[in-house]
C-alpha cells in the first residue's frame, strides 16, 4: 500500500475555488478565511479544488500559485475535509515544483491537466508526463483532470485509465470535465474493482453522471449553489429520483439562463460576489470583468429561482424551486 491509497477518499461535492483579486489585479488573500467559512457553513461544501480553471490557476505566476495553495490549506485546517491542489502547467519542471510544494504544505491531493501547447499526441506520452509530476509528490493522491474542450487533448479518459496504476501508483481518480457520458461511463465500468474517485465536472449534468456511477463532483457552481446540489445528492442517495431530478432542473434553469448571456470564469466571480457578499474582484487578463448588465440579470434570475432572498414583494415566483 502506498501512503496515498490509505488516505480518505475524495467524494461528494468539491468546490472549484475562485481566486479573489483586488480591483488592480493582485490576489486578495485576506478574504480566503471568510470564504472557507462560507463554503462550509452556508453551502455545506467541505472539499475544495484549488488553482484550477475557475481559480484562474494558469493565469497566476508560480509563486502566486504556491501562496494561494498555502493560504487555502492553512485557512482550511480543521474545517475542510480535503484540499486538492491543481498543479498542472505547460512546463514539467514547474508542475513538479508545485506538486512538491503541495506535499510540503500538507495538501490532501494533487491534480494535473494535460499540457496543451506542445501536446502529448498519444496516451503513453501523456502518462509519462503525468507520472513525472506524480513522482514529485509520492505520498499524495494523484488525480487526472480531463478537460478536452480547454486543452484540445482528445485522448479518451477510459483509455488513459487502462493500466494507469501500474505506471502511476498514487493515481486515485479523475476530474472528468466533459459531456461524453460514454467515455465517463466506461471509466467507471472498467474500473469497478478499483477504489477510484470518479469526479464529474459538468455541474448542469451531474445527475446523469451519478446514475453512471460518479462518486463526487468538482465544479464552480458549488461555490454558491452547493446547498441545492447537496439536496440533489441526498435525494439521489435516498433513491428519491423525482426530487433529485427537480433539483437538477432547478440548477439547470439558472445555468441555462447564464450560459445564454455568456458564462465563464469572470461571470462566476461576479455571481459569487453577489451571493456570498465576499468580494471576488475582477478576473485577470486575458479575461474581462463581467458586465453590470450580466450581474443584474443573474441577480434577478437567482431571486426568481429562490436562490437569493427576495427583498420586497412576498409573493413567491412561479419559477421558484421547491
Amino acid at each position: 500500500m502506498t501512503m496515498a491509497s490509505s488516505k480518505k477518499k475524495l467524494e461528494g461535492l468539491v468546490a472549484a475555488t475562485i481566486t479573489p483579486m483586488t480591483e488592480n489585479g493582485e490576489i486578495n488573500f485576506s478574504v480566503i478565511g471568510q470564504y472557507v467559512d462560507y463554503l462550509v457553513e452556508e453551502q455545506g461544501v467541505k472539499s475544495i479544488f484549488v488553482n484550477g480553471t475557475t481559480g484562474e490557476g494558469l493565469s497566476l505566476s508560480i509563486s502566486e500559485r504556491r501562496q494561494v495553495a498555502e493560504e487555502w490549506v492553512t485557512k482550511g485546517r480543521n474545517k475542510l475535509d480535503q484540499v486538492v491542489i491543481h498543479v498542472g502547467a505547460l512546463s514539467l519542471k514547474e508542475s513538479q515544483e508545485l506538486a512538491k510544494h503541495a506535499a510540503e504544505i500538507g495538501a490532501d491531493g494533487i491534480a494535473v491537466i494535460a499540457p496543451f501547447f506542445l501536446k502529448p499526441w498519444n496516451k503513453d506520452v501523456l502518462i509519462n508526463f503525468l507520472k513525472e509530476v506524480a513522482a514529485a509528490a509520492p505520498a499524495l493522491p494523484f488525480y487526472y483532470y480531463h478537460i478536452p474542450a480547454l486543452t484540445g487533448i482528445k485522448i479518451r479518459a477510459e483509455e488513459l485509465l487502462d493500466g494507469i496504476q501500474d505506471k502511476i501508483p498514487t493515481f486515485q481518480g479523475l476530474k472528468f470535465s466533459d459531456t461524453d457520458l460514454l467515455d465517463f461511463g466506461q471509466c467507471v465500468d472498467q474500473n469497478q474493482q478499483r477504489q477510484f474517485a470518479f469526479l464529474f465536472g459538468v455541474d448542469e449534468q451531474l445527475l446523469s453522471a451519478l446514475v453512471m456511477g460518479a462518486t463526487g463532483a468538482v465544479g464552480s457552481t458549488y461555490n454558491y449553489l452547493g446547498k441545492k446540489a447537496n439536496q440533489m445528492l441526498e435525494a439521489f442517495e435516498q433513491k428519491d429520483f423525482s426530487s433529485a431530478l427537480n433539483y437538477q432542473f432547478c440548477i439547470q434553469r439558472f445555468i441555462n439562463f447564464v450560459v445564454k448571456l455568456g458564462f465563464g470564469v469572470s461571470q462566476t466571480k461576479a455571481i459569487m460576489t453577489l451571493v456570498s457578499g465576499i468580494p471576488m474582484g475582477p478576473p485577470r487578463l486575458p479575461l474581462q470583468k463581467a458586465s453590470r448588465e450580466f450581474t443584474d440579470n443573474a441577480e434577478a434570475k437567482l431571486k426568481s429561482l429562490d436562490f437569493l432572498p427576495f427583498t420586497g414583494l412576498k409573493d413567491r415566483n412561479l419559477e421558484a424551486c421547491s
